[in-house]
């Protein structure tokens, strides 16, 4: 490898790698992979359920497992690219991911998927933050804006097309194999990511002097598990008191957090989130206002997919295309997100957020008016309008909390925000998944008809969102508007 930057002519940036669109198709795929496995495993849910005979509270795992180790490793594992190579971390996540899909994919029953799934949501944050880090130093600066807009086109396919290759892929039913391939799937791409990634990807200088925090990362771990674990576990135990023990337990945790981060600072140690951050009181705002608005949506899903297909008889497939219009209208935002640029990002959110709440909110109404059969062309065009307020949201919502973050903190500060925005996710699941589940085992249990009992725990569920949605309008009005910090090139460093 050869460690000589390269410069252009005028010597003050890099110059551009070679096979830089080759290279980058290579990383869209891996980051394609990542994303569809978030959005293709909501349609499999009940596929799964039956076939593994899990109960409620290990089909949350599936889902917030992931989610949860992926969230936790975001910082520590980003970081450790840093220190060790974002080409080397990139290939790695790669490798992982594309074994750990292996794993769930022959699962035997729902404890190794879940175990599978907790690898797998390591694999995707060591593999994530290196994506777009290589990206940005691979392209010179008249080209970055190019490359990025792929990535946000990846993602809408992503989250279009993911339900509905996951209902096609268990309708097909390929070798007797049920839900199955929807993981294995991701081996032949995999594969050849990290064939054709040696090859193309460029080497990024490591940086050795730069440790990971791995106090923090044990404390704040143990925080949001002690309010994660008795949230997903505590109606299958039927809330005993270490339930209760647990949530409380979490407040002293997140204490300890913050003076043990004081304590590095001023040790001048490694911190896994900045105090300064944490001290920044729109930062602070902007990152609870991120996390709630995330907690509504997987959770949303999940209990859809259950009502659909549970509920009202629905194959994977036909959940998946049900589900569609949103994952449309989040598609066709983010195409016209930049024409809307010009309004000023807290009037952009506050319209997103609006349109989501009506969506959801006329769903709701739609929902409660069937009886023994659902019409899902009346849930077309709320899913759609949802999918659209979601996508002109999220831009914006971003843009506006790190605008006031200082430069010296943008790559912090991004990385945080990525993981809090997952924290909510896992936080989002847990509590729409308790309101859902509890009310279902209830109903069912009174001797209420199961379309009935379905249709009011779904209903039930949907009131958190609208709480949600609620909260992040009053934080956009506590946020002040600032402006943007510029980003900083770095070298890349050609093999």
């Amino acid at each position: 490898m050869n460690s000589e930057t390269k410069t252009g002519p005028a010597g003050d940036e890099p110059e551009a790698y070679p096979t830089r669109w080759l290279a980058l198709v290579v990383m869209m795929a891996a980051n394609f992979m990542n994303l569809l496995d978030v959005t293709i495993v909501n349609v499999a849910l009940p596929s799964l359920q039956g076939d593994l005979g899990a109960d409620s509270s290990q089909i949350e795992w599936v889902v917030a497992g992931y989610v949860l180790v992926f969230a936790l490793g975001l910082l520590p594992l980003g970081r450790w690219g840093d220190v060790k190579g974002k080409k080397r971390a990139l290939l790695l996540g790669i490798s992982f991911f594309t074994l750990a899909s292996a794993l769930c994919g022959i699962a035997a029953n729902i404890e190794i998927l879940v175990l599978s799934r907790f690898i797998q949501g390591a694999a995707a944050a060591l593999m994530t933050p290196q994506v777009l880090a290589i990206a940005q130093v691979m392209f010179p600066p008249k080209e970055r804006a190019a490359a990025f807009s792929l990535f946000g086109l990846s993602a809408g396919l992503a989250s279009v097309s993911g339900p509905i290759i996951g209902g096609w892929l268990i309708g097909m039913n390929f070798f007797d194999l049920g839900w199955r391939p929807i993981f294995l799937i991701n081996i032949p791409i995999g594969i050849m990511a990290v064939i054709l990634g040696a090859r193309l990807i460029p080497a990024i200088p490591a940086k050795p002097g730069q440790r990971n925090d791995f106090v923090g990362i044990a404390i704040a771990a143990s925080g949001i598990f002690c309010i994660i674990f008795p949230l997903v576990e505590g109606r299958g135990f039927g809330w005993p008191a270490w339930c209760f023990v647990m949530v409380a337990a979490a407040l002293p945790l997140f204490f300890a957090f913050y003076q043990w981060e004081c304590r590095q600072n001023a040790r001048g140690g490694p911190e896994l989130l900045p105090v300064s951050l944490m001290r920044n009181s729109t930062y602070v705002v902007g990152a609870l206002m991120t996390a709630i608005f995330f907690s509504s949506l997987p959770g949303f899903f999940l209990i859809f997919a259950m009502f659909l297909q549970s509920g009202f008889g629905l194959t994977p497939l036909q959940s998946g295309l049900t589900t569609m219009p949103f994952s449309v209208g989040v598609f066709f935002a983010s195409i016209i997100s930049g024409r809307i640029g010009n309004i000023a990002p807290r009037t952009r959110i506050a319209i997103g957020v609006v349109m989501v709440f009506v969506g959801m909110l006329a769903l709701r109404f739609v929902v409660q008016d069937f009886s023994d059969s659902i019409e899902r062309t009346h849930m077309l065009p709320f899913l759609l309008l949802a999918g659209l307020g979601l996508g002109i949201a999220i831009a914006p919502m971003f843009q506006l909390v790190l605008a006031g973050v200082p430069p010296h903190d943008a790559g912090s500060g991004s990385g945080a925000l990525q993981a809090i925005q997952q924290m909510g996710s896992v936080f989002g699941i847990a509590i729409v998944s308790q309101i859902f589940f509890s009310h279902l085992e209830g109903a069912l249990g009174s001797g209420i008809a199961q379309h009935a009992a379905y249709i009011d725990s779904f209903s039930l569920g949907l009131i958190y969102n609208f709480a949600a949605y609620t909260l992040v309008l009053i934080a956009v009005l506590l946020l002040k508007q600032k402006h943007p910090v510029d980003a900083v090139a770095v070298p890349v460093v050609h093999d």
